[in-house]
């Protein structure tokens, strides 16, 4: 049976932002060895892990590959001005030759909002009214403003990608996911909640874009934790640890860190040998229609870099081979 599925890769950081290099030779990576995609996420604040710019590292990537899709893993549209935005990816797609996915979403660590002097209560409404904006920018509309101008703004350059780049929505919580489905674009599945929570995330979203966009995406992406060794030993390290990550999780989004505490790891993420892998890569297909599988990368000192490489080389592997 036929995998049928684009398998894309997360960038790797260390103690801090990469280097333009080190972020090439990532993307390098992932085109020679068959990937559809490459992607950073976005978080502000974290000490030896913030990506406050994924765009940026996306541009260093786009410069040094020709074929590999490049996303973002959920940029954050309420602390930022939608123009800008619309502008910033407009020439980033223009950089890249069209090859920009725009994974959005709205966030919820308190103080990134408070840092960037935004409003956490009403972070639905402004993460539509931005997306709006933007929508609007990129179809050639003229851009509202507040003064009266002789001649109206229209925003140039405009994506390559017609009328615009694909945009993917991370949710959490049923208002989150009834806003994904009602816009009518795909929700972008984060990495922690368990199977059998996204089966139930899924059918809200579906529920929701049944009655207001019955044509929408069938997109299904959906981010999970990878790691693939062949050492039995290696295996059960790498368990007991993303079980002891998972027990330690607080803070929101608290209905997410529940659920994953309760389970081990093998709920929320896909650790094995290459067949094993394979296996539960096929359950989430059969489950949940996943047309998109996007692995992240275990952040776990026990691993060494040549681990890591394998891991990836044998994922390349499955997704070669189907």
């Amino acid at each position: 049976m036929s995998l049928d599925l684009k398998i894309g890769v997360a960038g790797w950081l260390g103690t801090s932002i990469p280097t333009a290099r080190v972020v090439s030779q990532q993307a390098m990576q992932a085109e020679s060895l068959g990937f559809h995609s490459f992607w950073f996420p976005e978080n502000h604040f974290v000490t030896g892990g913030s990506i406050p710019s994924p765009l940026l590292l996306l541009a260093a990537a786009a410069t040094q590959t020709t074929k590999l899709v490049l996303g973002t893993g959920s940029y954050l549209l309420p602390i930022r001005n939608p123009i800008e935005v619309a502008e910033e990816v407009a020439v980033l797609d223009q950089l890249s030759g069209g090859r920009i996915i725009l994974g959005v979403g709205r966030g919820y660590q308190k103080k990134t909002y408070a840092a960037y002097k935004t409003s956490v209560g009403n972070k639905r409404e402004l993460f539509e009214d931005a997306l709006n904006i933007m929508l609007e920018a990129w179809a050639g509309d003229p851009i509202d403003t507040i003064y009266d101008t002789e001649e109206p703004a229209y925003l140039s350059p405009l994506p390559v990608q017609s009328p615009y780049p694909p945009v993917w929505i991370a949710a959490f919580g049923p208002k989150a996911l009834q806003q994904a489905g009602r816009l009518g674009f795909p929700y972008l599945a984060s990495p922690i909640e368990t199977l059998v929570a996204l089966e139930a995330n899924y059918a809200i979203h579906r529920n929701a874009q049944e009655v207001s966009r019955p044509k929408g995406s069938t997109t299904r992406p959906i981010m999970r934790t990878v790691f693939i060794s062949k050492k039995a030993s290696v295996l059960t390290k790498v368990r007991e640890k993303l079980d002891a990550e998972t027990r330690s999780r607080v803070g929101p989004p608290v209905s997410a860190i529940r659920e994953s505490a309760k389970s081990c790891s093998d709920d929320w993420a896909l650790v094995g040998e290459p067949a094993e892998v394979e296996e539960k890569i096929f359950l989430y297909k059969e489950k949940l229609g996943m047309t998109h599988l996007i692995a992240t990368r275990a952040r776990l000192s026990c691993l060494t870099t040549q681990q890591f490489a394998s891991s990836l080389h044998y994922l390349a592997d499955i997704m070669n081979k189907n």
